[in-house]
């Protein structure tokens, strides 16, 4: 997998992520004092890690369309979209962050998605107008506060945590100081924690279904035509429940290390799940993610990774048979709030 090693690194204090986030920075000397400032509208981090594709031609945004959860053609020019792609068996592929500008489409996956998204996307091609590029070696991904005035040349999408910029990557080493200064990977993960926003590898795995990370209320429209994947996603939706669902845990704050991504999440002696990522936030203390069987109580005490845990619910035990609508109409009335 391609590594560029991230300008930023040489910035004061710059301590470099551990893997998956290899080539860029964990944080710059405080990150409680970096998630404080990003929640106060200044600072940018450095997600130069990820992939990022370019697709072209008349055809494009009926064809993604087509093969993914999201309704796309009704999306203005300028207009930002989580979008999936699921296998066969409506279990998720890859995660896309994606504008369309009026003439091009730009998304970004996580380190190392790209090829396995464009060699899916090529083998669907046909002869459809289109044109699919991996332009990661050119541009980059610094994800800013939604506050920040719009930066010229920039590619801009609405990301799950602030603003993320899509620029040009001979600008980096010198961004840092123009956005108001340098966050890392841990204050950034903290808060995407917080905000209950599932990372692909890490907070999911190859069975993975929408309904059980919530992506059912942001990144699938139930009312569209096929796609691949689609007839799971109706009869969870319509008629059953996913098996497993999603929680956040409140970590124990005695305990100095956090649960490793892996690491099983018990219920009295009884493996009920696994740990997917987790952080130290500024406020709430030691957080997480974990994928944990649906029937689970959500009132029980849990032990992740040896840690002791509260839950807090993000996706019900009772999701699927038809509550999905209303989750999804309560999501699009907290939007409109922001």
């Amino acid at each position: 997998m391609r590594v560029a090693r991230s300008p930023w690194l040489d910035l004061p204090g710059a301590v470099e992520a551990e893997a998956p986030d290899r080539g860029v920075a964990s944080h710059y000397g405080d990150p409680f004092r970096e998630q404080r400032a990003f929640l106060g509208g200044a600072g940018a981090v450095d997600r130069s890690n990820r992939d990022v594709v370019r697709i072209a031609g008349a055809d494009r945004t009926s064809w993604l369309h087509s093969l993914t959860t999201q309704h796309l053609t009704s999306l203005e020019p300028g207009q930002s979209a989580v979008t999936l792609v699921l296998s066969p068996q409506g279990r998720v592929e890859h995660v896309v962050e994606l504008v369309d500008d009026g003439t091009t489409t730009w998304a970004h996956v996580e380190a190392g998605a790209a090829p396995g998204l464009i060699g899916f996307l090529e083998s669907m091609k046909f002869m459809m107008r289109v044109e699919v590029e991996d332009v990661s070696a050119s541009y980059a991904v610094v994800t800013v506060p939604p506050v920040l005035a719009p930066l010229p040349g920039a590619v801009r999408l609405r990301g799950r945590i602030g603003v993320d910029l899509l620029v040009r990557r001979e600008t980096l080493p010198g961004l840092a100081g123009t956005l108001g200064g340098a966050v890392g990977m841990w204050a950034y993960e903290a808060l995407r924690i917080a905000a209950h926003d599932p990372r692909p590898g890490l907070d999911t795995d190859d069975r993975t279904l929408p309904h059980e990370v919530g992506w059912i209320e942001t990144a699938v429209h139930l009312n569209k035509g096929c796609y691949r994947g689609q007839e799971t996603v109706a009869r969870v939706h319509n008629v059953g429940h996913p098996p497993r669902r999603m929680i956040m845990l409140h970590l124990d704050g005695s305990v100095e290390t956090l649960p490793s991504h892996g690491e099983p999440v018990l219920a009295g002696d009884q493996m009920v799940g696994e740990v997917g990522s987790s952080a130290h936030h500024h406020e709430l203390g030691p957080i997480g993610l974990a994928m944990i069987k649906r029937t689970v109580p959500v009132d029980v005490d849990l032990l992740a990774g040896g840690v002791a845990a509260g839950q807090e619910v993000i996706v019900s035990p009772d999701a699927g048979l038809g509550l999905g609508s209303k989750l999804r109409e309560e999501f699009r009335g907290s939007r409109s709030l922001l």
